[in-house]
């Protein structure tokens, strides 16, 4: 089957990967708030705006992220972890029988699905890390001002790189951070995303009737290289 539905896709599964000897698991990052439904990922750090970002939407809500962790290590002990894939379960219970990729798309661009040529629609990443948050969070939760000096890296313990490089919170490359003008818990969940920068797809699992159950940001480690 064609990517995202094959085999060796492992986004929320633990064990032996199909993909090289990555070995997998799967760590809970708590609840992200979307009071508008309008789910976006993207680069917090070099892409996201207080308008404009293209979204996927689903049912507002709170939902539960999950970020899958492969061990890339040569011997599997744990010396070397990346995060291979996060997901938003929108409804836990349910089983999703069908994936797809629903990257949100800009003004001019048509079809998100991967092509002959192997190429596909993702959204950009250029400085290492991804987040899930809600658009219209993001709009009334986030202050006017330079984000990067006020917030990302403000030289506190509350900054958002020290939230992410404290293993205490959750785990070193992953924070959930409550927005600074939240009034309701409005918050994002930020995640390093895998290898690094690049383009990444956003998938949606769908269960037998159709309907969007999971958002996979797919970091494109357990992905079969050239040789497999």
């Amino acid at each position: 089957m064609a990517y995202p539905n094959d085999s060796y896709w492992a986004a929320l599964r633990t064990g032996p990967a199909e993909i090289e000897n990555y070995v997998l698991s799967v760590i809970d990052c708590g609840k992200l708030r979307l009071p508008t439904g309008q789910l976006i990922a993207c680069d917090p750090f070099a892409f996201m705006d207080k308008s404009g970002d293209p979204a996927v939407a689903v049912p507002p809500g709170d939902y539960t992220v999950k970020v899958t962790l492969a061990d890339v290590s040569e011997k599997s002990d744990g010396s070397h972890m990346r995060e291979a894939y996060a997901t938003l379960l929108i409804d836990e219970t349910a089983d999703e029988v069908t994936r797809r990729i629903i990257t949100p798309l800009p003004e001019g661009v048509a079809d998100p699905e991967i092509g002959e040529d192997g190429d596909y629609h993702g959204f950009p990443v250029d400085a290492g890390t991804a987040c899930f948050v809600d658009a219209g969070a993001v709009t009334s939760c986030m202050p006017d001002g330079n984000w990067y000096e006020d917030l990302f890296d403000n030289g506190t313990p509350d900054s958002w790189f020290a939230r992410m490089d404290d293993p205490a919170h959750i785990r070193e490359g992953i924070a959930n951070i409550v927005l600074p003008l939240a009034k309701s818990g409005e918050n994002i969940v930020v995640i390093h995303s895998g290898w690094g920068d690049g383009f990444y797809p956003v998938v949606g699992g769908f269960d037998a009737s159709g309907r969007l159950v999971r958002v996979h940001i797919d970091f494109m480690v357990v992905f079969p290289g050239d040789d497999d």
